[in-house]
């Protein structure tokens, strides 16, 4: 494959693959605030698990998500400073969580099953 080729492949990988973190990140911020969690929290909780992710990108998020009905929010006092925003999943959120996991379940046998067919 020539390297232009090869260029064009990987920015198409690249969009792709933004796409896809786009819906995972809805799923992993239900999964993270099954307890209450800011967005520094929850952007310090991607991160360590390996999911670059930005308040520019996280705030609409959460925004969204609120405005959706699966998180709701607190206001808390902060011994340093003002009082910060905490993000809670609501019950529609978890049934929401419950039921992406099964869809994640399966998406990922999907993947192995075609995996071990294209191996053979």
């Amino acid at each position: 494959m020539e390297y232009k080729e090869y260029g064009i492949a990987r920015r198409y990988a690249e969009q792709l693959a933004t796409q896809m973190r786009k819906g995972l990140l809805s799923y992993l911020v239900l999964i993270i605030t099954r307890k209450p969690a800011n967005p520094s929290d929850i952007i310090r909780r991607l991160h360590e698990a390996g999911t670059t992710v930005v308040e520019g990108t996280i705030y609409p998020l959460l925004l969204r998500l609120q405005r959706d009905g699966l998180l709701r929010h607190e206001w808390r006092d902060s011994s340093g400073g003002p009082p910060r925003k905490f993000y809670t999943a609501t019950e529609l959120g978890i049934a929401v969580t419950a039921e992406l996991k099964k869809e994640m379940r399966l998406l990922t046998k999907t993947i192995s099953n075609l995996e071990k067919e294209e191996k053979k």
